[in-house]
């Protein structure tokens, strides 16, 4: 219950909470509310939620309603078994006039078109940036001595000193990690960019996908299906704020306070497909790119944006962000995106050195 209202609860704390219930007895209510207070710490600003929802769970009281949450509270989602749903009429709106804060709930269905990212599927495993692993493989040149099998082999020998052992450390593709906006105003871009998030799925073993509009769903699951229709469809299916408002800081903070997601990250390439066009103040926005560019090997935007010849990062957001992107590129095309993506192994100046060129 409380995951469902956008509370971070990771799974150490429950099993921290179980544990607690059973040294307290429990012999009283008090104990289990004590034992949840302490274990999963909710935060101040949301104790009288908290306590709301307890005596929800535990003692059938009608939850009251909570000022402002279904507008400010960003919902998270993790590939839950979402039951389908008749799709809804899409309406005929432009680009950036559609960027709000309003959630609005609907549902999408993707249609079958000509498969352009065969070529990108195949080429992604190896185009990855790459990391050195702890983990180690035999090798027979170049390597550094293995002494504990090296000493067997001399013991199994009756004392001499057959050909050294050598390992070496394993490298391996970085994790890949994209964020779909899902919001109103990328309408006209969702439908492809969930078919490169479908392929990239194929193609990379670590592969992580989540869309984000007013609430943030992990969908990689889904992706995971091999006929590309039966996967959107299923995407299509757990994904509740298509075409909806924009929430960009508080979705991706939100990402960043689950410890499993925010793992997802460390150390990835993380690729942003949104116009960040962020109404209102844009402060959780920076905090959490901010953080994002802590522990991502690369944080890049994509936007659509981009795609017009006259565009510059002028908006408040984009000027306040810019210096914790790695790059800032079009994001309006697949094959510019597939290429981009392809490249990602390559070295490139910092966003906001390009956009100062440019400027």
């Amino acid at each position: 219950m409380l995951r469902r209202h956008a509370f971070a609860i990771a799974p150490e704390q429950v099993s921290s909470f179980m544990q607690a219930v059973t040294l307290l007895g429990p012999r009283s209510m008090a104990h289990i509310r004590d034992a949840a207070l302490a274990t999963l710490a909710p935060s101040p600003d949301r104790r009288n939620e908290f306590e709301a929802h307890f005596r929800s769970h535990f003692y059938g009281d009608a939850r009251p309603s909570i000022q402002g949450e279904e507008d400010e509270e960003t919902r998270i989602k993790d590939d839950g078994g979402a039951r389908e749903q008749e799709n809804q009429t899409t309406r005929q709106e432009k680009g950036g006039e559609l960027s709000s804060a309003l959630e609005q709930l609907s549902t999408r269905d993707f249609l079958r078109d000509d498969d352009k990212l065969t070529a990108f599927r195949r080429k992604l495993s190896s185009a990855l940036p790459a990391r050195r692993s702890f983990r180690t493989v035999r090798t027979h040149s170049r390597g550094k001595l293995d002494l504990r099998r090296s000493l067997r082999e001399i013991v199994s020998a009756d004392g001499d000193v057959p050909t050294p052992l050598l390992r070496r450390r394993q490298t391996v593709p970085r994790k890949l990690l994209i964020l779909i906006d899902v919001s109103g105003s990328m309408k006209l871009h969702t439908a492809d960019y969930l078919k490169l998030a479908h392929a990239a799925v194929q193609g990379a073993d670590r592969a992580e996908i989540f869309t984000f509009g007013t609430r943030l769903t992990r969908i990689t699951s889904a992706l995971r299906i091999r006929d590309r229709d039966q996967a959107l469809a299923r995407a299509a299916a757990q994904v509740d704020d298509w075409d909806g408002g924009t929430r960009m800081g508080p979705t991706l903070l939100a990402f960043l306070s689950v410890p499993r997601f925010s793992a997802f990250a460390r150390g990835a390439a993380v690729v942003i497909l949104s116009d960040a066009l962020e109404r209102g103040d844009h402060a959780d926005l920076v905090t959490a790119m901010r953080r994002l560019s802590a522990r991502a090997f690369r944080l890049s935007l994509a936007t659509p944006l981009a795609g017009d010849p006259r565009f510059q990062p002028a908006t408040a957001a984009l000027r306040a962000i810019l210096p914790d992107l790695d790059d800032l590129i079009d994001g309006s095309s697949l094959s510019g995106l597939t290429d981009f993506i392809l490249s990602l192994a390559r070295p490139a100046p910092a966003a906001s050195t390009i956009w100062k060129r440019v400027s």
